[in-house]
């Protein structure tokens, strides 16, 4: 019924944000754009967008905002677009809407992201309950929050030393 849509981050983000739409509405590209922050509003508020995209390639980094590409493809050149998102190098969220289970599943197994989402919004995660976390240029390591996360930051490492081979004197191997 209603929808509360916060501010970005900076005003650096927000002229990024509103470059990037107005270029994309130039170019005829832009599909909607939602109404503007209520008078008074204090923050750096972009109104969303929802822009139209024929290649992924056409993206050349990540929008950290209230913008939606829409990108229609053939059905039976799902594999060729799985592996544009892969080859995009970025890969923190991908949400997936299918009533098919197994396509749902196959497209999971397939790409290269830190979080999937089926059938649902891809905001919101609860940080210490799921983990949150991208893959290639979206990604720093370990995911935030989760009951595991402190064992992603731990990397257990196994060291033998023939000591018969240097004398058999573990003791030296101190010093």
């Amino acid at each position: 019924l209603d929808t509360d849509m916060g501010p970005v981050i900076d005003p650096a983000a927000q002229t990024r944000l509103e470059d990037y739409i107005s270029n994309a509405q130039e170019a005829g590209r832009l599909i909607y754009r939602g109404p503007g922050p209520d008078a008074g509003a204090q923050g750096y508020f972009v109104p969303p967008a929802i822009i139209g995209i024929e290649n992924l390639f056409e993206l050349k980094g990540e929008n950290f905002g209230p913008v939606l590409h829409v990108l229609r493809y053939d059905a039976g050149k799902l594999e060729s677009l799985l592996d544009q998102v892969n080859g995009l190098g970025y890969g923190l969220t991908l949400g997936i809407h299918s009533r098919i289970e197994q396509r749902a599943q196959y497209i999971r197994d397939r790409v290269r992201v830190g979080n999937v989402y089926v059938n649902r919004n891809m905001v919101g995660a609860v940080v210490g309950v799921q983990p949150f976390g991208g893959c290639g240029l979206s990604g720093t390591g370990p995911k935030a929050g989760g009951p595991y996360y402190l064992l992603r930051f731990a990397t257990e490492q196994t060291c033998t030393v023939n000591t018969a081979a240097i004398g058999g004197n573990a003791s030296l191997l101190a010093l």
